[in-house]
């Protein structure tokens, strides 16, 4: 008799459990802000591309043409995103990199809009829109992570080795 009431509360609780909804657990890193915060530590044209998904035009972005050694940051919440020994002049006329600092640190997402199939890079922390990733980059990974320079902040090696310290 005792088994089967062990057995009976063993049933309900796992049918109870798959019955739930349950909320994604929060990342700890995880910035949640409203649009009027986002709004009053972004420039308007950096609110326009990291959170209504804008794209600078290409070859304007100050990033395109740069390779100094150092990498690269989330403007809005300041998340390491890529290296600079990483980066490569694709020809397409916004900053490209063949990978990310550290998987964990961008998302990716499928991205339909303009009647286009792409695949959308975010920050991981803050859910910026960094740009896209496509898969005709260089060896050795293939890919071409197409991001805004307005989504971007450079952080020179020196500078790096200073806050790598602390």
């Amino acid at each position: 008799m005792k088994w089967n009431i062990i057995l009976i509360a063993l049933m309900m609780t796992a049918c109870n459990t798959g019955a739930q909804k349950s909320e994604p657990a929060m990342e700890p890193n995880k910035i949640i802000k409203s649009e009027e915060e986002w709004r009053s530590v972004l420039t308007p044209s950096q609110y326009a591309v990291c959170r209504l998904k804008g794209t600078e035009p290409p070859g304007s972005g100050k990033y395109d043409k740069f390779y100094e050694k150092g990498y690269y940051r989330c403007v809005a919440c300041g998340n390491r995103l890529f290296d600079s020994g990483t980066k490569y002049n694709s020809g397409s006329g916004w900053p490209s990199f063949y990978d990310v600092y550290r998987k964990g640190n961008v998302t990716t997402h499928k991205d339909t809009s303009y009647g286009m199939v792409r695949i959308e890079v975010s920050c991981a922390n803050c859910g910026a829109h960094l740009g896209h990733v496509f898969e005709d980059g260089p060896d050795p990974t293939g890919l071409r992570y197409c991001i805004n320079s307005l989504a971007l902040e450079f952080v020179p090696e020196a500078d790096s080795l200073k806050t790598d310290r602390k």
